[in-house]
């Protein structure tokens, strides 16, 4: 496997006591509080990942946690990312969680350099840094504090309720840097959230959150993805969503059909088979030619919710402070919704004193 950079000493005090390491080189645990999923303990050798320069994205830089994904939705679009560590898109992806126990350590380093210059750092763009192993290891307040420190501005996009525990942090952290707050829900039909997210805190959980972000004054930017052709695009669903987001306080809204790239194709596709067999058809005439829905089917949803979205004042998008307006991670079709992305630029003058900061 090609996790030779990313081998634990067995010796380290910081690390977690582990059941048997996989192929010699993780430190591999099972816990009772989450049945089913194997925690594999990694060095990581760097934590900023450098977003390709010609990159629809609208930032610079991302960090992931995290290596798989406990939420187990069927459609995550980040399964393919499973196969470089030589693991399956499916169960191993729901299961086999790799978790970067240094990545604070190695990031307050990188941010340290002479040559960082403080540009738009997404966590939650690949896999959820608010998944449920992140209340046993505690990644994200280490790697939030960094990030202010250091005067770089954040976004971080998540499904998972647990970020309510860091809300005084980055509320905090907002008095010193910009951030953007997202939160991702779409599916309004407790059966067919149960089927399709099963890891994932039900959608009036995540409206709780979105109220407790806006709460905490901080902005939120509500991703109402992916909508599911024939299954969470009638109109009463997305009317229902739509005004229940509105109420919660969202700072924007951008609906986002479902894209089925490969390691989730796959795996839908026997879901879709399994439990809706009926639509088969329809999903191979849409995702026929590729990943993405046609332009037609765009429009169609476009023009559907246009006007809900504008009768609750929630059409407005944003491209954040780095590179201008840009595609969503895994559909460089769609927009970010205002809030989720930092809307102003940080400069050295306002990092030059940290102990000003108002971190503690």
């Amino acid at each position: 496997m090609r996790w030779d950079a990313q081998r634990l000493d067995l010796v380290e005090p910081e690390t977690l006591p582990g059941l048997p390491t996989v192929a010699g080189l993780l430190r591999s645990l099972q816990v009772p509080e989450f049945p089913g999923l194997t925690l594999h303990e990694v060095r990581s050798k760097s934590a900023l990942n450098a977003v390709p320069k010609g990159s629809a994205m609208p930032f610079a830089y991302t960090i992931n946690t995290f290596r798989g994904c406990s939420h187990a939705c069927v459609y995550c679009f980040a399964r393919g990312t499973h196969e470089w560590l030589e693991l399956d898109t499916g169960a191993d992806f729901d299961q086999e969680i790799v978790v970067k126990t240094n990545i604070a350590e190695v990031l307050r380093r990188e941010l340290g350099r002479a040559s960082w210059k403080r540009e738009h750092v997404a966590l939650g763009t690949n896999t959820d840094p608010y998944q449920r192993a992140e209340g046993r290891y505690r990644l994200m307040p280490p790697v939030i504090e960094a990030l202010a420190r250091s005067g770089t501005p954040f976004s971080i996009l998540t499904k998972g309720t647990l970020a309510q525990r860091d809300l005084p942090l980055l509320a905090a952290a907002s008095r010193d840097v910009p951030i953007g707050m997202g939160v991702s829900l779409a599916i309004w039909d407790d059966d067919l959230h149960r089927s399709l997210e099963p890891g994932v805190p039900t959608p009036k959980a995540r409206l709780e959150l979105v109220r407790r972000i806006r709460d905490a004054g901080l902005p939120c930017g509500v991703f109402l993805a992916p909508v599911l052709p024939g299954l969470t695009d009638q109109r009463d669903h997305l009317e229902k969503a739509i005004a229940a987001v509105a109420e919660a306080g969202a700072t924007g809204i951008t609906v986002v059909p479902l894209h089925l790239r490969p390691g989730a194709r796959e795996w839908f596709t026997t879901w879709l088979s399994r439990e809706h067999p009926r639509l088969v058809s329809r999903y191979r005439s849409l995702y026929g030619r590729g990943a993405y829905v046609p332009a037609d089917y765009r429009q169609w949803l476009s023009a559907r919710v246009g006007p809900m979205l504008a009768a609750h004042g929630l059409d407005s998008h944003t491209g954040g402070v780095a590179r201008g307006v840009g595609g969503l991670p895994g559909d460089d079709a769609a927009s970010f919704p205002a809030g989720s992305l930092p809307d102003r630029p940080v400069t050295v003058a306002e990092v030059e004193e940290p102990e000003q900061l108002s971190l503690c």
